[in-house]
């Protein structure tokens, strides 16, 4: 297994585990305004996607979908955004973030400057789903791992 000692997905799970695999892990991230903001994070250390073999690619998409799919049927958000920069963090992760029409970044993308207050409301509401939603999500990758 490839780490880097100074690369902090190396060092540390990089939030809130939700599952962990051979391969991968699912974490969930705590981002000011964004309750479901979920990473896959491959274990090995590879800066880019296209670092892992075909077999591997294709294992890690289909760990981001599952991931998508239970945020999808538990949250009902009106969008699913995914991304993998890795520009602050040269470790392969791919972030899974559930997106509302009233979060302060919407439509914008969560990195964007805010466009609108923050709804401490809805974000609590969302916030107090969440141990049932990574309930299922063990499950479901449990199950997809298997």
């Amino acid at each position: 297994m490839s780490k880097q000692s100074d690369c902090p997905l190396c060092t540390t799970d990089g939030g809130a585990l939700i599952w962990r695999g051979e391969k991968l892990r699912v974490i969930r991230a705590v981002e000011q305004g964004f309750p479901a903001f979920y990473r896959v994070v491959w274990t090995d250390h590879a800066a880019e996607f296209s670092d892992l073999n075909a077999a591997d690619r294709a294992l890690c998409m289909d760990a981001v979908a599952v991931v998508e799919r239970v945020l999808r049927e538990q949250l009902s958000p009106i969008k699913i955004n995914l991304a993998a920069l890795g520009n602050m963090v040269a470790h392969l992760h791919w972030h899974v973030i559930a997106r509302y029409e009233w979060d302060s970044h919407f439509p914008a993308s969560v990195w964007a400057s805010a466009v609108r207050e923050r709804d401490d409301a809805r974000e609590a509401a969302v916030t107090q789903q969440l141990p049932a939603v990574d309930a299922v999500l063990q499950k479901a990758l449990t199950l997809w791992a298997a």
